[in-house]
């Protein structure tokens, strides 16, 4: 099932997460010196005993495992090298949520479909002010959704420093000042996250580019943007510092978001063109220079240039450095911790969820997947179904997918039964004056599941 809905239709957030109270419990402290053990006598749940659990990360995935393995008794260290709260709320979901409003709103003071009764009222973008109140906003829900759980739950500490296995029962913690410190565990769970891709463009490296991180955290909206990606985040931050002021191209290897139905891309493109965007398909950039605040990107359509470069071509786990063939753990070919249905990895002692495994990168997966991880740590028995997984790109409009394409649905060998609605037959979608868009519902023909 798609969906495209204009912006004012939905109100959920994939950067909103509802994390649970942890439970009561007893805290375990680690020493400051140079070189600890940070371990307890190791004890069974079944006895009322504590079980140690180590959580590599402290994002979505890493909480929702932290809070849940704690609640049910378990002596919880978490390790971050990092800033608390990965990518969601940091440099994810929250703030490019709010920096996709701000544009929202930019695009209906210039134009909106009520202009003959409201007069157009442009205003000067500040960037500035906008970035200090979408920072403001992010360091708030850091602290309530995050960092407070820490100070909350007792059976649970946070560990600053890098983290590598040194065996199947045992990490060693690098700190910022150079000490060390050995994190013995009974079970430990991978959620460290994932970084954008940097494709091998020739010269690419030596240029100032954007990845999604510096394009959100950006004090001021460049002229010209290029961004090469036609995925998630491409488009969303395509459109956003579009309708802030920016003159934008998109390189898409293919087509615009080339993974969902093919109507999906087609309305998006008509969408994006509709508001200046230059959409430049099945094109690929061979090099990329910078000279005197000017990158020069060289494509097999010819040589684009403009003050900025946003790179947006996917994100990669975070694994390279955990070592962990020294604690029997595989990856695939990615680079992605490989997991069962119940997040067990190849060693079965140790668990992984969230973007450092081959799931879909969204928050409420990372924190089902944490979640379900914790039970199964701590003796139960849960598996993660994402066979119905919802997903939403907030883009305007907005774009909502549930369960299989058609073209996955043939490509598996179901019959399908495919219906599409467009919005112009909604009557809510022609109040709003804004009928782009449609409902599709693909199902197996005969039972229509």
């Amino acid at each position: 099932m798609a969906a495209v809905e204009p912006e004012g239709a939905g109100t959920s957030c994939d950067g909103c997460v509802e994390t649970p109270q942890p439970g009561p419990a007893r805290a375990v402290r680690t020493d400051g010196g140079a070189r600890s053990d940070h371990s307890v006598p190791e004890r069974k749940k079944s006895a009322g005993l504590r079980v140690r659990i180590a959580v590599i990360g402290s994002g979505g995935a890493a909480f929702a495992a932290a809070i849940r393995a704690s609640q049910e008794g378990a002596q919880v260290t978490m390790i971050e090298r990092g800033i608390t709260g990965g990518t969601c709320v940091n440099v994810g979901c929250v703030p490019s949520k709010i920096m996709l409003r701000s544009a929202y709103i930019a695009h209906l003071r210039r134009s909106s479909p009520f202009d003959g009764g409201l007069a157009p009222a442009p205003s000067r973008v500040d960037r500035v002010a906008l970035l200090e109140q979408q920072q403001g906003r992010v360091a708030e829900l850091r602290q309530s959704k995050y960092e407070h759980f820490i100070d909350a739950a007792p059976n649970i500490s946070l560990l600053r420093g890098t983290a590598t296995f040194l065996d199947a029962r045992t990490l060693h913690v690098r700190r910022a000042d150079g000490s060390a410190q050995r994190v013995t565990f009974d079970r430990a769970f991978i959620a460290t996250g994932a970084s954008p891709i940097i494709p091998p463009i020739q010269g690419l490296h030596d240029t100032p580019y954007w990845t999604s991180t510096e394009a959100l955290a950006a004090e001021s909206i460049p002229p010209r943007l290029v961004v090469i990606g036609s995925s998630v985040v491409a488009v969303e931050l395509a459109q956003a510092y579009a309708r802030l002021g920016s003159r934008v191209a998109l390189l898409a290897r293919r087509t615009l978001l080339a993974r969902e139905d093919p109507a999906i891309g087609a309305i998006m493109s008509a969408v994006f063109i509709g508001e200046g965007i230059r959409i430049l398909e099945h094109t690929q950039a061979r090099w990329v220079a910078f000279d005197q605040g000017e990158f020069a990107l060289s494509t097999d359509l010819g040589v684009f240039r403009s003050e900025q470069l946003l790179v947006a071509t996917g994100r990669a786990a975070n694994t390279a450095s955990l070592d962990l063939h020294a604690a029997g753990v595989a990856r695939d070919d990615h680079g992605r911790v490989v997991v069962d249905e119940h997040l067990r990895t190849s060693n079965p002692t140790i668990y992984a969820g969230g973007d450092c495994t081959s799931h879909p990168q969204f928050v409420y997966v990372a924190a089902a997947a944490g979640t379900r991880a914790a039970i199964n740590m701590m003796g139960g028995d849960a598996t993660l179904d994402l066979t119905t997984m919802p997903a939403v790109i907030f883009t305007d409009p907005q774009i909502a997918t549930v369960g299989l394409t058609e073209a996955q649905a043939r490509a598996a060998g179901i019959g399908i039964d495919g219906r599409t609605l467009t919005l112009d037959n909604v009557p809510r979608a022609l109040v709003n004056f804004d009928t782009r868009g449609f409902v599709k519902l693909v199902a197996e023909a005969g039972s229509g599941r």
